[in-house]
């Protein structure tokens, strides 16, 4: 007779939640940084930075980062290429996902651009969202605080566990 059992995984690194894992984005902490304490919390700061970096910022590696902000003010934004462009570098840099669904959405009249990410976290078979909103004159939003920004930044809300 078979026994069928569910296990929960465990990334070792949750253990301990005294213990920080990483930097969470924005950088808008007391001491300048805001610390994660789960990796999944890190996970998420890890493909915010993947999106909002520009390819070339990053010293010794120039193909990093999707660059969202140069699509802001583009005439034409081809949207299939940019979808390509972040499963690419989400695949490359964020191993630890299975991305589900990307979807843009670009308003050239009001020059905003909507960027929602589903993905599923590997390690514990978890759905989770994180949903980059870009206008002129935005803020930076993670779950309920917001901060002034510059206008280029725009806004940023992580959305749930669960069904898009």
């Amino acid at each position: 007779m078979a026994d069928v059992r569910s296990y929960i995984r465990i990334n070792p690194l949750d253990l301990d939640n005294n213990k920080a894992i990483g930097v969470s984005i924005p950088f808008d902490g007391p001491a300048v940084f805001n610390s994660t304490f789960s990796t999944k919390d890190q996970l998420k700061s890890n493909l915010l930075n993947i999106l909002l970096t520009e390819p070339g910022e990053r010293v010794f590696n120039p193909n990093f980062g999707v660059g969202l902000r140069t699509y802001l003010f583009e005439n034409f934004t081809d949207i299939e290429s940019l979808q390509s462009r972040i499963r690419n570098q989400i695949q490359r840099y964020a191993p630890q996902t299975d991305l589900v669904d990307v979807r843009i959405n670009k308003d050239n009249n009001n020059h905003q651009l909507n960027v929602s990410i589903f993905y599923r976290v590997l390690a514990d078979n978890t759905v989770d969202a994180l949903q980059v909103n870009f206008s002129p004159d935005s803020s930076v939003t993670t779950g309920g605080g917001t901060t002034p920004s510059s206008p280029s930044v725009g806004s940023v809300s992580s959305g749930g566990s669960g069904g898009y």
